[in-house]
């Protein structure tokens, strides 16, 4: 209940049902329904993405129980999520780096956790540093964990998600300049553990080991 999902036109809903323009189109026809507009208002951190009109109405709303989120990180006060989200991102701290799992997978993976158990990390509106819910498609975009370093810190996700994303992956990496970017991430098959990651991204020298820490 304390939940509040801000969806923007880089950012679609976490459960990957909604987009901003889902939402502007709900809201022009039923403006008193669960799709509003906030106005963004003053910047407070560019970096991050922290405005103070978003903090105000998401405080108001989570009946103030979330003072403030950054949009673009998730490492300083990220968004909260429901328990709806086609993914949860997390960071695998020893590779300076991040994991991707999306909820079809049913294995364990390398932060020690199934993807049931991280959710209870994440769902149910709680702020938890070093962790978000996210839809499948957001990790293509240029706003993605932006003030964290990006895409760049992707270093593990499942092969089937891999696959059912590799064209918008591929296109944000080549506007990176990295054509060769996804062939540096892990999947399953390469890493089990996040020693393995490690191992694996020393191996193909994955731009991750050249980037500031996370942490």
């Amino acid at each position: 209940p304390n939940h509040v999902c801000a969806v923007s036109p880089e950012r679609p809903g976490l459960c990957g049902a909604y987009n901003w323009l889902d939402c502007k189109a709900s809201y022009e026809i039923n403006p008193t329904g669960p799709n509003q507009p906030i106005k963004k208002g003053e910047t407070l951190d560019e970096n991050l993405g922290v405005w103070k009109g978003i903090n105000d109405f998401v405080y108001k709303v989570s009946h103030q129980s979330l003072e403030s989120f950054s949009a673009y990180s998730m490492m300083v006060n990220p968004m909260t999520s429901c328990g709806c989200f086609e993914v949860i991102v997390t960071i695998l701290p020893s590779t300076n780096g991040v994991m991707a799992v999306n909820r079809e997978y049913p294995g364990m993976t390398p932060s020690g956790m199934k993807f049931s158990t991280m959710a209870g990390m994440v769902g149910g509106g709680i702020q938890t540093p070093g962790f978000i819910g996210i839809s499948k498609f957001f990790i293509g975009s240029k706003k993605f964990i932006k003030a964290d370093g990006g895409l760049e810190r992707l270093v593990w996700m499942p092969k089937a998600l891999k696959e059912e994303i590799r064209d918008i992956l591929e296109e944000r990496a080549k506007e990176m300049g990295m054509e060769d970017f996804l062939d540096k991430v892990a999947t399953e098959e390469e890493a089990g553990t996040e020693e393995e990651v490690l191992e694996w991204i020393q191996k193909v020298n994955h731009p991750v080991l050249k980037m500031e820490p996370m942490m």
